[in-house]
């Protein structure tokens, strides 16, 4: 078998950020692409409807703010997660009300298949399972 790949062996990413960002329906695709080109491997989108107390109008400037949301997942390294974090923030137009979220999240550990030339830039180690 030319894989090296052993069927007991787990590779867990331990050193990672999953940056999550709520914005308005349409907006993901930019967001991601701006990601992208800032070195993220690739996002996770989802629709959502949201709902709050400024679900009609955004305070005294009487925007309307749509319900309809996209989510979007991106886990990057943590070394890339304040640089990643910045270029999100930007290309979201989350300076402006009524755009959108985003946060951080430390994620204590990931797993999924990961080339070993890819897992030797974030932190890994190796996890017998039965």
């Amino acid at each position: 078998m030319s894989n090296s790949h052993n069927a007991n062996e787990l590779i867990v990413l331990t050193d990672v950020v999953l940056l999550t960002a709520i914005v308005q329906r349409g907006a993901a695709d930019l967001i991601v692409q701006a990601a992208q080109e800032a070195g993220a491997q690739g996002a996770t989108i989802f629709h959502a409807r949201g709902t709050g107390i400024r679900q009609k109008h955004l305070g005294i400037l009487g925007l309307t703010v749509n319900s309809e949301k996209e989510v979007i997942y991106i886990v990057v390294p943590s070394e890339q997660a304040d640089r990643m974090f910045e270029r999100i923030f930007v290309s979201a137009k989350l300076d402006t009300p009524g755009m959108g979220i985003l946060w951080m999240t430390n994620l204590e550990k990931m797993a999924t298949y990961v080339p070993h030339e890819v897992a030797a830039r974030f932190g890994v180690h190796t996890e017998r399972h039965e």
